[in-house]
């Protein structure tokens, strides 16, 4: 029997399983996952009045919201691709994005809309913008809510997909040129989140805040590994340290993915706090994004009473390939040295083969010392970049995804950066925030 790997199935499991529970918490917002199923119907009702079809572009411009959620199961049950766009850039960059990709359709967060208004006039496909948060039409945009709500929360008549089709298109760039369109499929998303749910080891007893934005690969899978699993999803859009603090200790949460500046500065705010702020105890902490220091490992594990576990991975991967678990064989290994190996990107995780070769291809020697560049061969991999079949074969060669990181292998096959060299000039953007 084959049954093909679509993204979709993630949600029925979660409204078949676990209907009346609490599936996304944003702000005042609160749905169970019954009520998520509901508006995603909604939302794809809604989609096809606008004669969204199979292989169009739908972009999102929003911080982490219940709506970036629903959307990317929306526009899936119609066959679309769901493109969500960092919050960070300027208006000439999404105006490049949005022609590049030739999105149709353009949901906009009301607080983000003046760094698109400049541009709409230049937008070549777009043909309807719709603003998160007003309850008015304009002669520019649809209100959200107001639009959504003319259309029923019935079931949806899907479009046929197949595992192959593209589910997700994300924009990342190197230190030169203009950004890549990233192109992956349901099956390599839904395979990546698989992979990640068994290494994070995610239970439907779970509570994730998304500190990450979504925007940044996906949260590393976040919308499907968590909703498969039946977790309760709880929205961040700052990452003000006192906020973490509390939305950490109020919601409960079990599992926070985030990248070492934003942990960084949360560590300084709970050693100047000295205790007077409660903190919850027993949370897995997922870093990556930038190699934190030793000292970050025993001050997650040894002040805060967390489980550290970094992963490394990128765009192009889905993105997690690797994980910094100390392997069973070692537990024996003193904390000093345990908080070594973590502070190392690790070993693959299931579905993928990470290796270090040199310039002649072969693997390098476990020293520790002997430098070469991290390839990947992965079902969680990239198709290719959108219109840019050349930079794709730079990328992918031989069956392997060149990473451009180089890294040394410690005699125990733990696998440490060294030099970022495809993306050490950039600010964080979706390209590196999992690596």
């Amino acid at each position: 029997m084959f049954v093909p790997l679509i993204l979709t199935d993630f949600l029925d499991r979660a409204a078949s399983l676990y209907g009346n529970k609490t599936a996304v918490i944003d702000g005042q917002k609160e749905v169970t996952y019954e009520e998520l199923n509901k508006r995603v119907n909604q939302l794809s009702h809604a989609l096809t009045s606008l004669h969204i079809k199979k292989g169009d572009k739908v972009a999102y411009l929003t911080r982490n919201s219940l709506e970036l959620v629903e959307g990317y199961y929306g526009v899936f049950q119609v066959g679309g691709i769901i493109t969500p766009l960092d919050t960070e850039l300027s208006p000439e960059e999404y105006k490049f994005i949005l022609n590049h990709s030739g999105s149709r359709v353009l949901f906009v967060e009301e607080s983000l809309y003046t760094s698109i208004s400049p541009v709409l006039n230049e937008l070549e496909t777009v043909e309807t913008v719709i603003v998160l948060g007003t309850f008015s039409h304009t002669e520019e945009y649809y209100s959200y809510n107001t639009w959504k709500d003319q259309f029923p929360t019935s079931e949806f008549n899907r479009i046929e997909l197949e595992e192959q089709d593209i589910a997700t298109l994300q924009y990342t760039r190197g230190t030169t040129g203009q950004p890549k369109g990233v192109l992956l499929t349901h099956r390599s998303n839904y395979l990546h989140a698989l992979s990640a749910m068994h290494h994070l080891r995610v239970e439907d007893k779970d509570r994730l805040l998304h500190v990450l934005p979504m925007h940044h690969v996906n949260g590393w899978g976040a919308p499907f590994i968590y909703t498969a699993n039946g977790a309760t999803q709880v929205m961040q859009k700052e990452t003000a340290p006192r906020l973490l603090a509390e939305n950490i200790q109020d919601f409960d949460i079990t599992v926070v993915h985030m990248t070492p500046p934003v942990l960084e500065q949360l560590l300084d705010f709970f050693r100047e706090e000295e205790g007077r702020v409660p903190m919850r105890e027993n949370v897995r902490l997922i870093i990556a994004g930038a190699v934190p220091p030793r000292e970050f490992v025993s001050a997650v594990e040894n002040e805060l009473g967390w489980e550290f576990l970094q992963v490394y991975g990128m765009t192009e991967t889905s993105p997690l390939v690797t994980v910094s678990e100390v392997r069973t064989q070692h537990h024996h290994f003193s904390p000093e040295r345990k908080q070594d190996i973590k502070a190392k990107i690790g070993y693959s995780m299931i579905g993928s083969n990470v290796k270090v070769t040199g310039e002649d291809g072969e693997l390098v020697p476990y020293d520790g010392v002997t430098p070469g560049e991290i390839v990947v061969r992965s079902n969680n991999a990239m198709e290719g970049y959108l219109k840019n079949p050349e930079e794709t074969s730079n990328m992918i060669k031989n069956g392997w995804l060149h990473t451009g990181d180089r890294a040394v292998v410690d005699p125990n096959g733990y696998i440490q950066i060294v030099e970022r060299k495809r993306w050490r000039k950039n600010r964080t953007s979706s390209a590196d925030t999992a690596q």
